[in-house]
């Protein structure tokens, strides 16, 4: 199934509910992207939170983003502190 993207910061509690996730899919990307089910509760629940609706390429640039700036900060780490985390990766927006 076709995903939508949107941009959102997470406001906590009731930002996705149960019946949310019941109702279509869901999963948060760094950089506050969201990707949901490309259906009508998908897009129902964008409009809930008054998320800004992304293309697909410009989630990702924001993701990739996000990912390189956490790289760069594990990258000027200590090697202790690198010791206990993974550097983070990249990856492609379901």
């Amino acid at each position: 199934m076709a995903n939508t993207y949107c941009v959102a910061p997470n406001t906590g509690i009731g930002f996705i509910t149960h019946q949310d996730r019941s109702d279509f899919n869901i999963s948060g990307h760094p950089g506050d992207v969201w990707a949901v089910d490309n259906t009508a509760a998908g897009i129902s629940w964008i409009n809930r939170i008054e998320g800004t609706a992304k293309l697909k390429a410009d989630a990702q640039a924001i993701v990739d983003a996000k990912i390189a700036e956490a790289q760069a900060a594990w990258d000027a780490s200590s090697e202790t502190d690198q010791a206990l985390r993974a550097r983070p990766t990249t990856y492609t927006l379901p």
